[in-house]
């Protein structure tokens, strides 16, 4: 089975976020890309609410980690894409390996029209005390918790991938991150406040040990899918 991989350019907080997307449109391989952007009120009651959110998160798939590397070239299309519009310096990035887990209860039909959803992104800093035992855990007990949220659309769990990328920003180097994914901030306060949400916490106490920070941001997120088959 082939996994997809997703870079991540996360902008810094307080810079202006990325306008225009259009012209990445054209580059080989991409499968998808989701651009996210913060939604200022608090939706999680039972976390501090983090002011310090991104100014904008780009996830941008591809099926092979090939095709990834050939377009984050120094000078190459994500590079002069970006460049147009901010400094690319302005970005951290990070490559991940995507678990695309499916919700309990999907809603909806299959293939139905998305632009605007809105997204949980959380980050686990790290390290782990010992990673493939937080990883076995997470999968193992967090994930099906969070699968079964109500209103959820789309949960993905991501861990790290080495590869090269010429990119003049910095890299990031989170153990793993996660999205869980709503209609809407409303659907996702629903969900936060929800007995889910309690389960997960009291299973949040019980993962295995490891050091970092969890941030959590609430986002708006827009689709759009350009590869063509």
């Amino acid at each position: 089975m082939t996994m997809q991989v997703c870079l991540f350019l996360i902008g810094a907080s307080g810079q202006q976020p990325l306008l225009d997307v259009a012209p990445l449109r054209g580059i080989d391989g991409l499968r998808s890309l989701v651009v996210h952007e913060p939604i200022a009120r608090r939706v999680d009651p039972r976390i501090p609410h983090f002011a310090d959110a991104p100014s904008c998160v780009l996830q941008l798939y591809f099926d092979e980690l090939a095709a990834l590397e050939a377009a984050t070239t120094l000078d190459g299309p994500i590079h002069r894409s970006l460049q147009k519009q901010a400094p690319i310096k302005r970005f951290t990035q990070q490559v991940m390996a995507v678990r695309a887990l499916t919700p309990s209860t999907p809603i909806g039909a299959v293939g139905e029209s998305r632009a605007h959803r809105c997204t949980y992104l959380v980050a686990y800093e790290g390290p782990a005390e010992d990673f493939d035992t937080w990883l076995s855990y997470y999968l193992q007990h967090h994930a099906p918790l969070m699968s079964t949220l109500p209103g959820l659309r789309e949960l993905e769990i991501y861990t790290r991938v080495d590869c090269t990328s010429g990119l003049p920003c910095e890299r990031a180097n989170a153990m793993q991150r996660n999205k869980v994914v709503f209609d809407d901030a409303s659907a996702l306060a629903h969900a936060l406040a929800s007995p889910v949400r309690d389960l997960m916490r009291r299973d949040f106490h019980a993962l295995p040990r490891y050091r970092g920070g969890a941030p959590h941001f609430a986002m708006r997120s827009t689709y759009g899918n350009f590869a063509i088959d």
